[in-house]
């Protein structure tokens, strides 16, 4: 029967599962599979897998207690390996990999940071600082049928608004990298101008934390900084 694979963790890495149960409908029993130094969390595979939400949490929940106690890497929802014996020869193949990588997490937790800046404060800000913005923004007031001009405008405008959702995206990122160890930045969301996860210290998590709260305060209430943590560290693994 396929193996569905929740988590990689150390061999001697607290399993403390009781409470918990795995994916599927009934839910699936939780289980380990372990080589002299790694195991993996697993269960059955239920025969129809699909992203439902009762899944979904179950799947979290494994990866949150096992955060709670140590290092772990976390698999995405949906990985499943042939069985349980070649999961456990995946696990041997990749001992040095899998080791080295657990090390670097251990004692280390993933936030996600999501940054937005209001449209019309944006808009003001080009047509201020613009001259040919303000031109061509003016000529299409007074001209409405002007298209070229009102092309023109939108181009520019869209030019305007990329370029500086980038250069506040890279100030924003490079003024917490201090209080974090790594970084790994996401594609923007159609509402996100900067999408970027921290790898941070478990003891420097609340420092962190308020690092970025001073970065949105120092930006005002024009950017809506939304931070999500702690996070299983799927960035990093």
């Amino acid at each position: 029967m396929p193996t569905y694979i929740y988590a990689i963790t150390a061999a001697d890495h607290p399993l403390r599962l009781d409470g918990l149960s795995g994916v599927g409908e009934p839910a699936s029993d939780l289980r380990t599979v372990k080589t002299g130094a790694l195991g993996a969390v697993v269960s059955d595979t239920p025969a129809e897998l699909r992203a439902k939400r009762r899944d979904l949490v179950a799947h979290q929940s494994v990866l949150e207690r096992l955060m709670a106690d140590g290092a772990a890497l976390p698999m995405r929802f949906g990985l499943v390996g042939p069985d349980d014996e070649q999961v456990r020869a995946a696990l041997e193949q990749g001992k040095d990999a899998y080791t080295a990588r657990l090390s670097e997490l251990d004692g280390r937790l993933e936030y996600n940071l999501k940054v937005s800046r209001e449209e019309q404060s944006l808009l003001r800000e080009i047509l201020a600082e613009s001259q040919e913005a303000r031109r061509l923004s003016e000529y299409t007031r007074e001209n409405p049928g002007a298209q070229d001009q009102m092309m023109a405008l939108g181009e520019l405008v869209s030019r305007e608004i990329q370029g500086r959702q980038e250069a506040a995206g890279k100030e924003v990122a490079a003024s917490l990298a201090d209080a974090a160890e790594r970084i790994s930045e996401g594609e923007p969301t159609k509402t996100h101008f900067l999408n970027v996860s921290y790898l941070v210290r478990r003891d420097q998590a609340s420092a962190f934390a308020q690092a970025v709260h001073e970065e949105a305060e120092r930006r005002g209430d024009d950017y809506t900084f939304a931070l999500n943590g702690p996070l299983p560290p799927y960035s990093f693994v």
